[in-house]
C-alpha cells in the first residue's frame, strides 16, 4: 500500500518523441527518438529509421515530418518499439560519419531507454534506404533485420553521383558483394513499380543476387506505386509482424 498523498507508480509509460543532442566527433549531432506506451524497465525492440534527401538539415525534427514519424503519430498508443531518428546534413548521405553518427545515435538512445540489441533493425526511404545498406555494412553483426524502401546501391542517375552504397558500388558486381557481406540478415525491399527518381531496377537486382548466394532477400513491389513506397509499407501490418518477429542469431552477438 503506498503512503498517504503519494502518487503510485504508472504501469505503463506514455508514448510520445523526445528531442536529444549527441556530441559526436566534434559536432552536436541532434536527433529524435519515438519511445513507445511501455512498462517501466521494459526491454524495448528497437528500429533505427534514415530519412531521405528531402528532411536533411539540423533542427532535428524535419526527419519525424516523412516516412515513418507520420504513422508513429497516428500509432502512438500502440506501435511497440522505440524508434531512433538522426539527421545528416543539407547536401550530404548517409555514408561514412554519417554512417558512424546513425551507428553512434541508435546506441546512446538503445542505452538511455532500454533498447534489446536483439531485437534492432534498420529501415529508411529513398536516401534512407541506401543508408540501411550503408549502416548494416558498417555493423554487419547489429541488426536482426534490415528493410530498405525505395532504395538501391548504386547511383540513381548522373545528377546525384554520391548517392550510392559505398562499401560495394564501385566493385564489378555489387549486388552480389552485397547479398554476400549480409546473407545473415534478413532483409525485405519495397519499390515502386513506375519510380523514376530512384528506379526499381538495383532493387530487382539485389534481390536475384541475393537468390543465387542465399540471402534471406524479400522483395515487394508496388504496381502502380512511384518513388513514395514508404507509406504503403509502412502501413503495412505484414511487414511489421515479419520484422518483429526477427531475432539477431546467436552466433551474431
Amino acid at each position: 500500500m503506498s503512503a498517504c498523498g503519494s502518487t503510485p507508480a504508472p504501469s505503463t509509460l506514455p508514448a510520445g518523441f523526445v528531442q536529444r543532442t549527441l556530441e559526436f566527433e566534434g559536432r552536436s549531432q541532434r536527433y529524435a527518438v519515438f519511445v513507445p506506451a511501455h512498462a517501466p524497465g521494459a526491454k524495448l525492440p528497437v528500429v533505427l529509421f534514415l530519412h531521405g534527401s528531402g528532411e536533411r538539415g539540423d533542427d532535428g525534427d524535419a526527419q519525424t515530418r516523412a516516412g515513418l514519424g507520420p504513422y508513429l503519430r497516428r500509432h502512438a498508443d500502440t506501435f511497440p518499439a522505440l524508434v531512433v531518428m538522426p539527421q545528416v546534413g543539407k547536401g550530404e548521405e548517409w555514408m561514412g560519419d554519417n554512417a558512424r553518427m546513425a551507428l553512434a545515435v541508435l546506441d546512446a538512445a538503445s542505452a538511455e531507454f532500454g533498447g534489446d540489441p536483439d531485437r534492432t533493425y534498420a529501415t529508411g526511404m529513398s536516401m534512407g534506404g541506401y543508408g540501411t545498406w550503408e549502416v548494416a555494412l558498417a555493423a554487419p553483426h547489429r541488426f536482426a533485420a534490415l528493410v530498405p524502401v525505395c532504395g538501391g546501391v548504386r547511383a540513381p542517375r548522373a545528377e546525384r553521383p554520391t548517392l550510392r552504397v559505398t562499401g560495394v558500388a564501385g566493385l564489378p558486381d555489387p549486388y552480389i558483394a552485397l547479398a554476400t557481406r549480409l546473407r545473415h540478415v534478413p532483409a525485405w525491399l519495397f519499390h515502386g513499380a513506375l519510380d523514376d527518381v530512384v528506379r526499381p531496377d538495383d532493387d530487382r537486382r539485389l534481390h536475384a543476387a541475393a537468390g543465387a548466394v542465399g540471402a534471406d532477400f524479400r522483395y515487394t513491389e508496388y504496381p502502380e506505386g512511384n518513388h513514395n513506397a514508404w507509406d504503403a509499407t509502412y502501413a503495412s501490418q505484414a511487414m511489421w509482424d515479419w520484422l518483429f518477429a526477427q531475432r539477431r542469431p546467436e552466433e551474431t552477438r
